[in-house]
């Protein structure tokens, strides 16, 4: 899965990306929404995890641009704004989600299996080829073997 992260704190969005990629995700970071709003209409990405609160374009007028321009991406905005009409005006411009920060890393990673789930993507733990099976969870290579007996699991690493 590929993901956008739309930030301009950099510390906070390199340690999003961090999370993100000990999880197997794929990351991008635009620091600003001009950067975000370019890399969202040239690229195809699973998610995007917005800031509003940006230098140049803001979050929320990113969003409506996103969706004026037919970009499905579901859209968590990732935000330090807690208050309710922020979260009305998030979710109406046309984001998928909305959460505060600080934010608790497992919430965050359950809400973008919640939100690929919603997009159609199915998320599987494990990655098969003809008769070998990656198991994404622990790295671990199965591979079913024929014999005349019924069919062992064997475990390789």
């Amino acid at each position: 899965m590929k993901i956008l992260i739309v930030e301009d704190d950099e510390s906070l969005a390199l340690a999003i990306a961090q999370i993100l990629n000990e999880q197997k995700y794929q990351t991008e970071i635009a620091y600003n929404g001009e950067d975000g709003l370019d890399y969202a209409l040239h690229d195809n990405y699973d998610l995007i995890l917005l800031d509003i609160m940006l230098p140049k374009l803001d979050g929320f007028l990113l969003v409506k641009k996103l969706r004026q321009n037919k970009n499905n991406s579901p859209i968590i905005m990732l935000t330090a704004k807690d208050d309710i009409h922020s979260k009305i005006t998030g979710l109406d411009s046309g984001a998928d989600d909305y959460i505060t920060k600080p934010f608790v890393k497992e919430e965050l990673l359950a809400r973008i299996r919640a939100n690929a789930r919603r997009q159609g993507d199915v998320i599987i733990n494990t990655l098969s080829f003809c008769d070998l099976n990656l198991d994404l969870d622990t790295a671990i290579l199965l591979s079913l073997i024929h014999i005349s007996e019924p069919t062992r699991l064997l475990s390789i690493s």
